[in-house]
């Protein structure tokens, strides 16, 4: 794969992954290819002298509204969801560790026989060091999604940029799949995205990112060296700020 090289705009990242992103053609379970994939994208950033944490969805593994549409209590929909992402958590550990990548897991439900409690100042101390932590577990409060984790996460850690990865090139004003003619947004505000209620990320991580002035560049992990010419600071994506 061909590599790029630079001085990073970018210190310390927060990357928001989809579990889905783990599951392959399939959009089910983890598939150790796809994930093999990602940890080997994480590893390129991180050669850049880039700090990374994560933070994993678990739409392969759990719907919590497939539960709730059945009756279940949307509490209990939700702390199932938070457990699937600690599985999906250790899938990419083990990936990243198995090339060379120094890997913590935290999680902000206690499972010690696993992964460590989820410490803010231990978190931070993990990345000085030049380990990847992935934060699993959500917030550990239910109501609240893996992308309003991932701010919350973001912000406690001092990230200098939130990206969100996802399978499509950026922010469009319609979806590009149904129309053809859909325009990208380069750059947008933290108002505009509030107002269009785009799709990529849920109002409260949004709002959350506006409070505290934490930029979001929304990005296709999937296209080759997306992710390392983002966090070189060029004109990638969609960058909300």
């Amino acid at each position: 794969m061909t590599q790029l090289s630079g001085t990073p705009r970018y210190h310390r990242i927060m990357l928001k992954l989809g579990g889905e992103s783990l599951s392959g053609e399939n959009s089910f379970g983890i598939d150790p290819v796809e994930v093999a994939f990602i940890a080997n994208r994480v590893r390129t950033v991180r050669e850049l002298g880039v700090e990374v944490a994560l933070v994993i969805g678990a739409g392969n593994l759990w719907r919590g509204n497939r539960g709730m549409e059945a009756g279940m209590d949307r509490a209990t929909a939700d702390y199932m969801g938070m457990i699937a992402t600690v599985m999906n958590a250790l899938a990419l550990q083990d990936a990243l560790e198995r090339i060379g990548v120094t890997t913590r897991v935290q999680t902000a439900i206690e499972m010690r026989s696993v992964a460590e409690p989820y410490i803010r100042l231990l978190a931070i101390r993990h990345l000085d060091k030049g380990r990847v932590v992935i934060m699993a577990g959500g917030t550990g409060n239910p109501y609240f999604t893996t992308d309003s984790a991932a701010a919350l996460r973001g912000n406690e850690i001092h990230a200098d940029i939130m990206i969100k990865a996802t399978k499509v090139d950026g922010v469009y004003d319609s979806d590009p799949k149904r129309n053809p003619d859909a325009k990208r947004f380069q750059r947008m505000t933290f108002m505009e995205a509030l107002n269009l209620r785009i799709g990529a990320l849920d109002l409260t991580a949004l709002s959350l990112c506006m409070d505290n002035n934490l930029p979001i560049i929304v990005l296709n992990l999937w296209e080759e060296l997306m992710l390392e010419r983002a966090v070189l600071g060029e004109n990638v994506g969609t960058i909300i700020c």
